[in-house]
């Protein structure tokens, strides 16, 4: 552990943030456990692992615990998409349909159920930049929402442990309406697994298999991927269900969890298992533009594009977001091509800075980069939904209380 007063740091303020985690959530039972990574300048202000990563077994979480980071995947398939862009090979207002042409006639949802949907024509075709953005029209079938949600859950659509492969999810997707026109609203998606199922299709190489080769390799994260390894399975956490009074249940056995076996559904949108570690490998490329250790996976113009707000018209995600279902605090932030980035820190009521990118997982993960104050921060815990808690803003608040310095 590096000297965190040369780092600009409180220590004490720093121990304050552990005890609270400890109090809050482990002590509590809210949480079986959490780990916290903080990075600034390249190197590790403070790293604290509390609590048990199974329960029932009394194992503790450490330093090297596989975690399901489920939408923390979102920001590793859209840089694996960008490295297609910046080959030429596609381009980001090219039409969808032109790599998937059983979506040429897609249509907008009007009215009715899954037997009869009512459908209008799209106003315009939806481009590869709306399933970046998420404004594609797609969605969720846990939004809980509409009847197309419904019509998702009854199709299982982009759900991990089930058979279906990509391209059973591609042609299910032809026969359904949009929620909305392409570029008229933001919705958390199925989005982003078309583009990992694109990434395969263009590049000619598996998904996972590009994925492992172009950015898991080069970075060096050896315990990053779409199952755990049986050589690996000692260290995978457990996962668990909120409950209303305010405990845990078991939701996910690592012993038996179908993350032990290759996945049929190789999910761009939510199926990476990862560490804080491997994790912390992927934020410092991004935060040295592209760039770790000599493994320059894309330009930094390209990372800069990314972390634009590409919301039409400048807006935020309050002015634009149809999603019950989203891993952002929606004023003040807009949306790039894979993250959330902050557009005005004053309205979103918690520290951050003018161009902080950020996105978080279903089980309660998270992690943001602030290249105003050279910040990384990587929480991991397992726990279902990630909307349980305020875990998230609390720990910002946390964080920034205990920068005594400021780099911006």
């Amino acid at each position: 552990m590096n000297d965190v007063t040369a780092l600009g740091f409180s220590k004490d303020r720093l121990r304050r943030l552990d005890e609270f985690m400890q109090s809050r959530y482990v002590a509590s039972g809210r949480f079986p456990g959490v780990q916290v990574l903080i990075a600034r300048g390249g190197e590790i202000a403070h790293s604290s692992v509390l609590g048990l990563r199974d329960v029932e077994r009394g194992l503790p979480v450490e330093d090297d615990t596989i975690f399901r980071i489920y939408s923390m995947t979102k920001p590793v398939t859209s840089l694996a998409f960008m490295m297609l862009v910046e080959e030429g090979l596609v381009a980001l207002d090219d039409p969808v349909a032109k790599f998937i042409p059983q979506w040429r006639d897609l249509q907008v949802f009007a009215a009715g159920g899954p037997v009869a949907f009512r459908t209008r024509p799209t106003a315009r075709p939806m481009q590869i930049v709306d399933l970046l953005r998420h404004t594609s029209g797609l969605t969720y079938g846990i939004q809980n929402r509409t009847n197309l949600d419904a019509a998702y859950r009854g199709l299982h659509l982009a759900e991990l442990g089930y058979d279906d492969t990509l391209d059973d999810m591609i042609e299910a997707l032809a026969a359904l309406p949009l929620e909305f026109s392409p570029g008229e609203a933001w919705n958390y998606s199925v989005a982003t697994d078309v583009l990992g199922y694109l990434v395969g299709k263009i590049s000619g190489v598996p998904f996972d298999q590009f994925l492992q080769r172009r950015i898991f390799d080069p970075l060096g994260m050896v315990d990053t991927g779409f199952h755990v390894p049986a050589d690996k399975a000692s260290r995978f956490a457990a996962c668990y269900s909120a409950t209303p009074e305010g405990g845990l249940a078991l939701q996910d056995d690592p012993v038996t969890s179908p993350y032990l076996k290759p996945a049929t559904l190789l999910s761009g949108g939510g199926g990476l298992v990862s560490t804080s570690a491997d994790y912390l490998r992927f934020c410092r490329m991004l935060a040295r533009g592209g760039e770790l250790d000599g493994a320059r996976l894309v330009a930094p113009m390209t990372l800069a594009l990314m972390r634009a707000n590409h919301l039409p018209g400048g807006r935020d995600l309050a002015e634009m977001s149809q999603s019950l279902f989203s891993e952002a605090t929606n004023a003040g932030m807009g949306f790039g091509l894979g993250f959330a980035v902050v557009e005005h820190p004053a309205r979103t009521l918690i520290p951050c800075s003018v161009g902080e990118y950020f996105w978080g997982g279903a089980a309660s993960t998270a992690f943001w980069i602030d290249p105003v104050e050279d910040l990384i921060v990587i929480q991991m815990t397992q726990v279902l939904p990630s909307s349980a808690y305020p875990i998230r803003r609390e720990l910002r608040t946390l964080v920034y209380s205990a920068m005594m310095e400021r780099r911006g």
